[in-house]
């Protein structure tokens, strides 16, 4: 059996959106990729499969709410953006999955509360009960009050974190360029498409990954670290454009998108 088509069976699903796919460059919300999203998942959660989102975008959001032009580079300014972003887009969050029948849950993490087992413990209870009560877990990291000591980086690490915490069958990362290339294809009309990693010393050696949004704090860099770290750890990640409108329906369905970082079993699966 093809790799791809194993992704057919995947239940416990984490999609994780960057800032730069549900706001714009203002920080303004972008109300219908965020409606879209809702209505992606909650069809998802109908199938019965379990989905749990992994959203970016607070401080950004507390920028726009804000009317700020630039990131502010002192800590306290960041976390009081988030503060006021996060409320906001929780709310926008609220509001469309309700429109599709679906309740959604906040989940508000630090590395801390990942590496404490009694923290560990309780935020894995707390996931795997909200999913039991068909409910979405919507996650984002704590940043009103993360600091350098605490913080994941960006939510791509959180998300393989969150995806081992709770032993998900699968990961897509959701970005703006159709997985990873050997330069960035905006800049390089010869960059070409890396569709599958199985190792990413040998199948990554030639890539240059730069480049963020300027709301963003991660890059397609922190996007390969991610899904890297996810492969070793026996998670099969997606890394894949979320501008595309059925994207996620047609990873689910086997379809080739983005670049796929195949964990052992599903390597050693597709080989049966």
């Amino acid at each position: 059996m093809k790799r791809r088509e194993l992704l057919k069976a995947k239940q416990r699903i984490i999609i994780k959106v960057g800032t730069a796919l549900i706001t714009y460059e203002d920080g303004k919300i972008n109300l219908i990729a965020l409606e879209k999203l809702a209505r992606v998942i909650a069809g998802l959660q109908n199938e019965g499969r379990e989905i749990i989102l992994v959203t970016s975008g607070a401080v950004g959001t507390g920028m726009g709410i804000l009317n700020l032009n630039t990131k502010p580079e002192n800590v306290v300014e960041k976390q009081a953006l988030a503060s006021v972003g996060q409320a906001a887009l929780l709310r926008m969050y609220e509001t469309f999955f309700k429109e599709y029948n679906q309740i959604i849950g906040q989940v508000l993490l630090t590395r801390d509360g990942i590496e404490d087992p009694v923290r560990r413990r309780n935020a894995k209870n707390t996931i795997e009960r909200l999913l039991e009560m068909d409910v979405t877990p919507v996650i984002n990291e704590n940043d009103a009050i993360s600091t350098e000591e605490i913080e994941f980086g960006d939510n791509d690490m959180l998300s393989v974190l969150v995806a081992e915490l709770i032993n998900a069958d699968l990961l897509i990362i959701l970005t703006t360029t159709d997985g990873v290339f050997t330069d960035d294809p905006k800049q390089n009309r010869d960059a070409r498409q890396v569709s599958t990693v199985l190792k990413a010393r040998d199948d990554l050696k030639d890539i240059v990954a730069n480049g963020k949004s300027n709301l963003g704090s991660g890059g397609m860099r922190s996007k390969i670290e991610a899904a890297e770290l996810g492969r070793k750890k026996n998670i099969d990640v997606v890394i894949a454009d979320g501008t595309e409108a059925n994207v996620i329906q047609d990873i689910l369905d086997g379809e080739k998108h983005g670049t796929f970082f195949v964990s052992q079993t599903t390597n050693q699966q597709s080989m049966e």
